[in-house]
Order: C-alpha cells, then sequence, then structure tokens
C-alpha cells in the first residue's frame, strides 16, 4: 500500500504550490482539474485545491539529500523567510540535528507547517 496524494487547502493555489516549489528547488505544479498538483519524486503528489475561510494548519515533512538540505536552507534565508529547529517554533533562525541529520522548520503562506529533514525520524536511537 501506498500513498497516492494528498489535498493541501489554500487561499490561492498557484502562489501556493509556487512557494513549495521554489523552496523545495523541485519541478512547477501542473494543473489537474481544479488542482495545483506538485509531484514529489516518490510517485506522491500534494494537490493544492483553494478553499474560502479558515485553513485548518497541517503538517507536511520532506525527505531530502543534505545536497538539496543545504538549498532549502539557503532559499529560506535569502528570501529572509522564519525558519526554527523545532515544531513549537521556539528555536527561531536555526536548524536541528535530529538522527545525525539537519533539519528546519518553516511555514507556507496559509500557515502549513513545512519541514525539509535529512534523515527518516528514527534513523537512530536517539534524539539529540
Amino acid at each position: 500500500m501506498e500513498l497516492n496524494h494528498t489535498i493541501v487547502c489554500c487561499h490561492d493555489k498557484i502562489a501556493s504550490s509556487t512557494f513549495l516549489t521554489d523552496i523545495l528547488g523541485c519541478a512547477p505544479a501542473k494543473p489537474f482539474m481544479h488542482f495545483s498538483v506538485v509531484a514529489l519524486d516518490n510517485g506522491v503528489s500534494l494537490d493544492f485545491m483553494e478553499k474560502a475561510g479558515d485553513i485548518a494548519t497541517q503538517h507536511y515533512a520532506f525527505l531530502v539529500s543534505e545536497r538539496e538540505f543545504d538549498a532549502v536552507l539557503d532559499r529560506l534565508r535569502t528570501r529572509a523567510l522564519d525558519h526554527w529547529a523545532d515544531p513549537s517554533r521556539t528555536l527561531p533562525g536555526t536548524i536541528n540535528h535530529h538522527f545525525g541529520g539537519r533539519g528546519v522548520y518553516f511555514t507556507d503562506p496559509n500557515g502549513h507547517l513545512l519541514e525539509a529533514i535529512t534523515r527518516s525520524y528514527g534513523s537512530e536511537d536517539e534524539m539529540d
């Protein structure tokens, strides 16, 4: 069994999907029906759908290579975007080194908490 796609609610599907593809450095989103679809390397897609009113914020974590992580962090810093080492957002401007890798949290235009990590959680016995 595999996850195929998930719907990401947003106020502007083009702005939201473009933000994600720009920060992650992946291929531009493609239109499909009433979605703006971001395809990820493992065959899963994030299908951005516009919604009026309040957006229930979600968390999305992306496993990236060390090189991709450097590029993500550089893009966050170049754009002067807030980022944190923790999901509670108490460690601003820093990254974590959980499970022998690196991780960073940041928000998208709708408040979704995004995360880039270089090691899957549970890769080691203990977090630092």
